[in-house]
């Protein structure tokens, strides 16, 4: 039975962090009503490359979007490309980096910041271009952007605990807290998403390191965390998603067809 999904994408979370972290979460999967997942994202461990790859199923170095300065549009077919041709509506509150990879490139702030384009793979979408825009604000705009058009497929994408984290490091209260604030973000949203048919995946690009950055292979840059929420979703501990199966994951959640790897373990 195709459903309508939402993607939550923390940015910069580490997976750890989101274990302790996330309580408004972990009440959901103590209670029996989510499951929490260790993926380990691809390489290089950057945002705009993980991006492309949640989004489309595809590897950075197959892509071609290899760092954050590659500024074009995607090559690839993404999620809002399924959903369109299956005549789904789809809708992002996100950074502008997402708006560069799937709508128009480059980004210009008046015209792009606000979409609203039947003929546009992201037909919806509320962009923001500044790290330290609020998560608050974020997901607010996810949320109208739902109200208003409800969409078949919604990209919820907040940077501050990325930016928390380049800002003071994996291992300070301030990057922490950015994550618990996040959670709590989340907590006013969730279960009015679900109550309204949506299956909810959150997780996040990369993780974060105490050098107040990220690129390589450390487990604590590469390892973040992926939330499933929603009666699709089988919540088996024997599911070993990875990040490449996103894409083809969400597609099968909403019935389109696709060409992209997925995790059938994950689904009921």
């Amino acid at each position: 039975m195709p459903s309508k999904v939402i993607l939550v994408l923390l940015d910069g979370l580490n997976y750890e962090v989101a274990r302790h972290a996330l309580g408004h979460l972990q009440a959901y999967r103590a209670a029996g009503r989510a499951a929490l997942y260790k993926l380990e994202c691809e390489l290089p461990s950057l945002s705009r490359p993980l991006y492309e790859c949640i989004l489309t199923g595809v590897a950075p170095i197959d892509s071609g979007v290899v760092h954050n300065n590659v500024v074009r549009l995607s090559s690839e077919r993404s999620v809002f490309h399924y959903a369109r041709a299956a005549g789904l509506s789809t809708a992002a509150a996100a950074y502008h980096w997402v708006s560069e990879l799937y709508n128009r490139a480059p980004f210009v702030a008046a015209r792009d910041r606000h979409t609203s384009d039947a003929e546009l793979p992201i037909q919806h979408g509320h962009f923001y271009y500044v790290d330290h825009y609020p998560d608050s604000h974020l997901f607010d705009d996810a949320e109208s952007l739902r109200l208003n058009h409800a969409p078949d497929f919604l990209l919820v994408h907040p940077m501050n605990i990325d930016d928390a984290g380049h800002k003071h490091g994996l291992g300070s209260s301030q990057y922490r807290n950015a994550a618990r604030v996040a959670d709590i973000q989340l907590a006013n949203y969730l279960q009015g998403w679900l109550d309204a048919g949506y299956q909810v995946l959150v997780t996040a690009d990369h993780g974060m390191n105490d050098d107040r950055s990220h690129n390589g292979l450390l487990p604590e840059e590469r390892e973040v965390p992926l939330f499933v929420l929603g009666d699709a979703f089988s919540l088996s501990e024997a599911a070993a998603p990875k990040q490449l199966e996103l894409c083809g994951t969400i597609c099968e959640l909403l019935g389109v067809a696709h060409d992209k790897p997925s995790c059938r373990e994950l689904l009921r």
